[in-house]
């Protein structure tokens, strides 16, 4: 099960939210032709195009995607997948900083051309504190990055144990579409782009 989320209205569904009932508050909607990327070179992206291929949604997955990619094609929305990977940042020599500043850039290049940024958050707890290396923040810095800037949000809910994206999506007023297991994945691409 699946929910979208607006939160200034949570206090209104908090009974069924708690409950883990199904709450579309607004329907988040997006379009393709879509740009895949991470910030922080996790696997992330990758879980989410096995789903857009067998949902048949034109996609294109590149890791190290600049402001210049987007002119590649007539792109509707840039899907940004927070959560780092030390080993993947390792070997594509790059650091956390260099990503921030990588996405910062193709972020706001999206924007000037219209086209939709998504934030989303599919690994949950695992690739935040839970699996850390003691002193790695670098989880946390790619989600600052990326959810702020948002049209929306996609978030595995556990991922929001400690409401983190919750008070994100509050704070900046972005709508937060949360998912419980991995293949409502599917589910939650089908609404959004309409398959």
């Amino acid at each position: 099960m699946f929910l979208f989320v607006r939160l200034p209205v949570l206090a209104c569904l908090g009974a069924a939210l708690v409950l883990g009932a199904a709450a579309p508050v607004q329907a988040q909607k997006a379009e393709a032709p879509i740009l895949v990327t991470s910030c922080g070179q996790s696997p992330g992206p990758i879980k989410l195009t096995v789903y857009m291929k067998r949902l048949q949604i034109a996609y294109d997955l590149k890791t190290d995607a600049a402001a210049k990619d987007l002119g590649a094609k007539p792109y509707k929305t840039l899907i940004v997948v927070t959560g780092s990977s030390l080993k993947g940042m390792g070997a594509a020599g790059v650091s956390i900083d260099d990503e921030v500043k990588r996405v910062g850039a193709l972020i706001d290049e999206a924007k000037k051309k219209g086209i939709t940024v998504v934030g989303a958050h599919v690994e949950g707890m695992e690739r935040r504190a839970k699996n850390a290396a003691p002193g790695d923040n670098s989880d946390e810095i790619s989600i600052d990055a990326v959810c702020p800037k948002s049209s929306f949000l996609i978030v595995r809910k556990d991922g929001d144990d400690d409401g983190r994206f919750t008070a994100l999506s509050k704070k900046h007023n972005i709508p937060v579409v949360f998912f419980q297991k991995n293949t409502e994945i599917q589910d939650v691409l089908k609404n959004v782009f309409g398959r």
